[in-house]
């Protein structure tokens, strides 16, 4: 499927693009298409996954579907990073309510007049009920984003999980003022401040439902009536379809489709996690992003 068009491939162009987000810079990767765009595509990502991990399913968008696609890592992390991760003041609200919202203001200066399509990628969607600044976006879409608590996994994975936040992790981040992933086997470092964040969160029932009208703003997407495609991986250990579709309960009672994605059914190996963006699983693509 990637090598289907690839004289249509070879006449996009990448651009870096460098933008405010508060006090804070954030490096992102523009994907323009080789004529005029159809829409423009905002790519949030996961916690702890840079924004090269996405460029096969940019480019494919750019090629296949005619849309321009922003992707870009949040602040202290990635191409983003100005500190090491103890001397980071992050937290996971920075990345949401802050970085995310400046990618779209961002995808907006050069993408006015066509539909804006958010992509949320597990974090990348978890937050953006309590989001502002949404009246130009035409549709959510979350992959693999949800509202979990840490008994949703299932075994084996719930003993990682347990150990992640539980066991001896915890420790090492406050001995080291950061989560130090490569050493854990996360696979990237992270600022302290967004490991408790995102701990208590899992470790919390409701996640961060609770904190709403305190410390975080109350959902309001209900109030937009933006639409929303829901997509939850069958072998997702760690976020499950019921963490998915709770999250989609928060987006409140605007026009929602929530579909489960089967590694068997869709003829591809293994999806989990992380793996709907994966080259390899790019026959996923077209089912995730609809035709304009």
């Amino acid at each position: 499927m990637l090598d289907s068009h690839a004289e249509h491939a070879a006449d996009i162009r990448v651009e870096d693009v460098r933008f405010a987000a508060g006090d804070a810079e954030l490096a992102g990767q523009l994907y323009h298409p080789a004529g005029p765009a159809k829409a423009a595509v905002v790519l949030n990502g996961a916690t702890g996954v840079p924004q090269g991990y996405y460029r096969h399913f940019a480019r494919w968008l750019a090629a296949e579907r005619q849309m321009a696609c922003l992707t870009f890592d949040y602040r202290d992390f990635g191409a983003s990073a100005r500190v090491h991760p103890r001397r980071s003041q992050a937290t996971m609200d920075d990345w949401a309510l802050a970085d995310q919202p400046a990618a779209r203001t961002e995808m907006q200066r050069h993408y006015a007049g066509v539909p804006l399509l958010v992509i949320g990628h597990s974090l990348g969607a978890m937050l953006m009920p309590l989001q502002d600044g949404l009246s130009d976006v035409a549709r959510m879409i979350v992959v693999a984003g949800g509202l979990v608590h840490h008994h949703d996994h299932p075994w084996p994975y719930r003993a990682l999980a347990l150990a992640f936040w539980f066991g001896h992790v915890p420790p090492l981040v406050r001995a080291l003022g950061y989560l130090p992933g490569r050493a854990v086997g996360f696979g990237a470092d992270l600022p302290g401040g967004v490991y408790w964040q995102w701990r208590r969160w899992c470790t919390t029932p409701g996640s961060y439902l609770p904190e709403t009208g305190l410390g975080l703003p109350k959902p309001r997407w209900a109030e937009t009536g933006i639409p929303v495609d829901l997509f939850a991986m069958a072998d997702d250990d760690v976020v499950p379809p019921p963490a998915v579709w709770r999250l989609g309960d928060a987006y409140g009672g605007v026009p929602q489709r929530r579909i489960v994605l089967d590694p068997k059914e869709a003829g591809v190996r293994k999806i989990g996690h992380l793996g709907a963006f994966a080259r390899a699983n790019a026959p996923l693509w077209p089912r995730l992003v609809p035709q304009l």
